[in-house]
């Protein structure tokens, strides 16, 4: 677990370490990387150009919630009880071909857990209310290839490319936290914080309501690596920190 900027600190760290080349030196042309993390303590990251005005500072401090900028556009997320991952590649493949791959894998992965997830194929529009307060929250808007259970959203993803560089973020609620995002948004009265949490609670849903328990994180890391190597097959390789550490610090090969 690390705190919300040191997560993102890797993340903008890895995707250097792509666009200047340090990665695919050592593990050559076309490679990609997985990684799998948690949040101590607790964050909100909000979307590369997001305001950050539809965030109450204070609450956040008050309550222990780093609040940090991602890299990766999209809106705001309120991580607690989540599977974190982030995707990074060096490919000329659209972006949109990118984000339904990344969710195909992740789709695969929960399968032996009795989720059968599907792609969401359009774009969720927010409900007409609250239009405001609405677009500060990931979860109340769904993009196409994302995934769903029973017409809900289970995995909120951005991207970021540079270049040919692509950086993917996304978040699977373990359980129903992710919703306490509502707690911290600046409303402009009672009326719109009701509707915004009403939506939350009908739009998304997470793996403790789909299942009626929380999965070990470990499990779902095994899971995400077994759907992985049945993807690229033998080409996979677990990285030991030591290797990333390294590139990271800006060694050559």
């Amino acid at each position: 677990m690390h705190t919300g900027e040191e997560n993102m600190e890797f993340d903008r760290r890895f995707m250097a370490a792509f666009l200047d080349g340090r990665f695919q030196v050592k593990f050559g042309e076309g490679s990609c990387l997985w990684r799998f993390y948690a949040w101590e303590p607790f964050a909100i990251t909000l979307g590369y150009n997001q305001a950050s005005s539809g965030i109450d500072a204070e609450k956040c401090r008050q309550a222990g919630v780093d609040v940090v900028r991602r890299p990766t556009g999209g809106r705001a997320v309120f991580h607690a009880d989540e599977f974190t991952y982030s995707f990074f590649s060096d490919s000329s493949e659209q972006n949109s071909e990118i984000y339904r791959m990344v969710h195909e894998i992740i789709r695969r992965a929960l399968e032996p857990l009795g989720i059968y997830a599907e792609f969401c194929r359009s774009t969720l529009q927010r409900s007409q209310g609250a239009q405001n307060a609405a677009s500060v929250s990931c979860f109340t808007a769904s993009a196409k290839y994302e995934l769903q259970v029973q017409g809900r959203k289970l995995v909120g993803s951005a991207q970021r490319k540079t270049r040919n560089v692509l950086l993917q973020h996304g978040s699977l609620p373990l359980s129903g936290r992710h919703k306490e995002l509502c707690g911290f948004i600046n409303f402009s009265d009672e009326n719109e914080q009701a509707e915004i949490s009403e939506e939350l609670e009908r739009k998304t849903i997470s793996l403790e309501e789909i299942l009626g328990y929380i999965p070990q994180y470990d499990l779902l890391t095994e899971l995400m690596r077994n759907a992985l190597g049945t993807f690229y097959g033998s080409n996979l390789e677990v990285l030991h920190p030591v290797q990333l550490s390294d590139i990271l610090e800006g060694h050559q090969y």
